[in-house]
């Protein structure tokens, strides 16, 4: 199975920088740097899958991609 997506971004909003998971509604995290927010992240994403799991709730496919854009030379 492949694994979720995460965007990282900086959100002048919140100050800090964010990490989500495309696929899983309402997965997010937050920290000071990039990969402070990425670890908060792992860690959200353990705890949306095991609720969801002890729920019953489906759990999606990892389906999201970013749109690449490519450049010509």
């Amino acid at each position: 199975m492949k694994d979720y997506h995460i965007n990282i971004f900086w959100s002048d909003d919140d100050g800090c920088y964010v990490a989500d998971f495309p696929d899983l509604e309402y997965c997010s995290a937050f920290g000071a740097t990039p990969v402070e927010a990425l670890e908060e992240a792992l860690k959200a994403k353990e705890a949306w899958l095991a609720v969801a799991r002890e729920k019953g709730d489906p759990i999606p496919r990892p389906r999201y991609r970013p749109i690449i854009y490519q450049t010509s030379r």
